[in-house]
């Protein structure tokens, strides 16, 4: 029975990961994109071979995917990779659990929203760069400037659209609901979270870009590990193929996070399929 149970456990695994390849890889093998990508990547690799852009500014992308290798050979890619990833998770990890509920709870309770939205739309309009100096100063550099950076870019798209999805819940949901005698909690958890759960998903994927820039931005003022650092260091030497390979691991991680969030809302937000 248990190897009947762990059997039927492989292939549902199995199952998810190939749905999700086939929702991640569609449009990147669609005729459509693959008629605009293939062009444009031969054209880039012509234009410094035939002399037209100099390649010193623009490199050809053989030479940056010998860049990328001897970066992760001889520079320890995976490594600082792994670094950033365990910085981003963590802060992304505290800024949903933050501002999630505060966004519930704001979008819920108008006693709430009167004491926290005010100070919300006041620490909000601050550019998250700006905190840069201030963050030195209290977390030092290192690891904890990079996180609390993070939380704070992820932080308020999260809040505003959860707190903007709860608040423009349909009322004839909430009276069908009360009704049949569902409680204050209830609603919350059942009505007005799931309502939400769509505009929840999109600030998500807007975190995540958020996040991404304050990475970089953090562990290029200080650190010694992390792709930010490792795209600093390029800079400082003017190395492009190695700034061109950064960004395109920066851009493939953001990508597949985002591939992670828009699954998980085609399986939970099942009324949303089709549109």
């Amino acid at each position: 029975m248990a190897d009947q149970y762990a059997t039927r456990g492989i292939r549902r695994v199995l199952t998810e990961l190939g749905g999700f390849a086939k929702n991640a890889g569609g449009n990147f093998f669609s005729p459509g994109f693959l008629c605009l990508f293939i062009p444009l990547l031969l054209l880039w690799e012509a234009l410094p071979r035939l002399g037209l852009v100099p390649e010193s500014l623009l490199p050809r992308p053989s030479t940056v995917a010998a860049a990328f290798w001897n970066m992760l050979l001889r520079k320890d890619l995976a490594l600082h990779v792994l670094y950033s990833l365990g910085r981003f998770f963590a802060a992304f990890g505290i800024a949903v659990l933050l501002a999630v509920p505060t966004g519930l709870l704001m979008g819920w309770n108008p006693k709430i929203r009167a004491v926290f939205l005010p100070l919300w739309q006041l620490l909000s309009p601050i550019p998250p760069p700006a905190w840069v100096p201030m963050t030195i100063i209290i977390f030092g550099i290192g690891s904890s400037m990079h996180i609390f950076l993070m939380v704070i870019g992820i932080f308020y798209p999260v809040l505003f659209n959860t707190y903007q999805g709860v608040k423009d819940t349909d009322p004839r949901y909430l009276a069908s609901a009360r009704v049949f005698g569902a409680s204050e909690f209830t609603l919350l958890r059942n009505v007005y979270f799931w309502h939400a759960f769509g505009a929840i998903i999109m600030s998500l994927k807007t975190g995540v870009a958020m996040g991404l820039v304050m990475l970089v931005i953090g562990e290029a003022y200080g650190g010694r590990m992390g792709v930010g650092f490792l795209l600093g260091q390029a800079k400082d030497y003017f190395l492009i193929p190695d700034m061109m390979v950064c960004m395109g691991v920066l851009g493939f991680i953001g990508w597949f996070l985002i591939e992670i969030l828009k699954y998980v809302e085609i399986k939970l937000a099942v009324w949303k399929v089709g549109r």
